[in-house]
């Protein structure tokens, strides 16, 4: 076992603490830079104390935060990490793995960042959101989606999924799967249905966008990228931009994509945050490799030690 994996987090953990530990981090600055021009000259360190819940949650700023996170820590993490280097991002957090495999540069990854959840805000004509289901095997989720007109958006394990869809059919649809059995159902706080075909103009354009953006490069040596879409490295550029544009509207298998972390055989799995959703689920799925978020650590220090260990 030799090397890390790296997991950058989707939207839905952003908080005002999120870039305690590295926004003094002089490796960070030029991340923290190109943020701020992505978000109206605001600086995110000191947005994510002012903002709002609502505001912090808001599909457009949660994805140029969520990316933001990532991409700061291994600015000041990266140089240092052990190799080889397997990085997987969830949703929104794809975009900030091919910033980590060294695909985009950082400022290119806001920018496509903030565009994306632009065009997804665009193709989204009604109040739309994701759901999550716990508890159900797959035929009764996919009954439950016929019934309400939704889709399965992420299968993050054989019983854990996100629905999307609008919200007036996905509050109904929670309701059913807990009279079927369902062990948990909760709302998420998401404002598009994200991963889903309600989403297929979106997905097209920034394919588009994509093809225009991003020059043809793979990822360095020593670095494996996965897609989201399927947990299948990404070897040629233009298939694994015509996946990333299709994880719009496409169900993401993240559980597809542990098990090709799990193969990669890492001494370590390293979450960028916000939040620790995927490190939780890292640690049920990869049994003998050692987890942990970086919300987890009080300093920068603390997760080199880690890393290096």
């Amino acid at each position: 076992m030799t090397g890390v994996a790296i997991l950058c987090s989707g939207q839905g953990g952003q908080a005002a603490g999120m870039f305690d530990l590295v926004g003094e981090a002089p490796e960070a600055a030029p991340v923290f830079a190109a943020a701020r021009r992505v978000l109206d000259g605001r600086d995110p360190r000191d947005l994510v104390h002012q903002a709002s819940e609502g505001e912090l949650h808001a599909n457009r700023m949660a994805q140029i935060l969520c990316c933001t996170q990532a991409l700061a820590y291994w600015a000041v993490l990266g140089p240092t990490s052990p190799r080889p280097v397997t990085v997987a991002g969830y949703s929104a957090g794809e975009l900030a793995a091919w910033g980590i495999a060294g695909v985009i540069d950082a400022e290119t990854v806001l920018d496509l960042t903030a565009r994306r959840a632009v065009l997804m805000d665009e193709a989204s004509r009604t109040a739309s959101g994701l759901g999550a289901m716990l508890g159900l095997p797959r035929p009764e989720i996919e009954a439950i989606c016929r019934a309400h007109d939704l889709h399965i958006a992420i299968v993050n394990g054989p019983l854990h999924v996100l629905l999307g869809g609008a919200v007036a059919d996905l509050q109904p649809a929670l309701a059913q799967a807990e009279q079927r059995g369902a062990s948990r159902t909760v709302m998420l706080p998401v404002s598009v249905a994200s991963h889903t075909p309600f989403l297929r103009e979106a997905s097209e354009r920034f394919g588009e966008l994509l093809r225009q953006r991003v020059a043809g490069t793979r990822p360095p040596t020593g670095v494996r990228l996965i897609s989201g879409v399927d947990g299948a490295p990404v070897l040629r550029l233009p298939e694994g931009l015509q996946k990333l544009a299709l994880q719009i509207r496409q169900t993401v298998d993240w559980a597809a994509c542990m098990d090709a972390c799990r193969a990669a055989r890492p001494q370590r799995a390293l979450e960028l945050g916000p939040g620790d959703a995927l490190a939780r689920m890292a640690a049920d799925a990869m049994p003998g490799i050692a987890v942990r978020s970086v919300t987890a650590f009080r300093s920068l220090d603390g997760i080199r030690l880690w890393l290096g260990a």
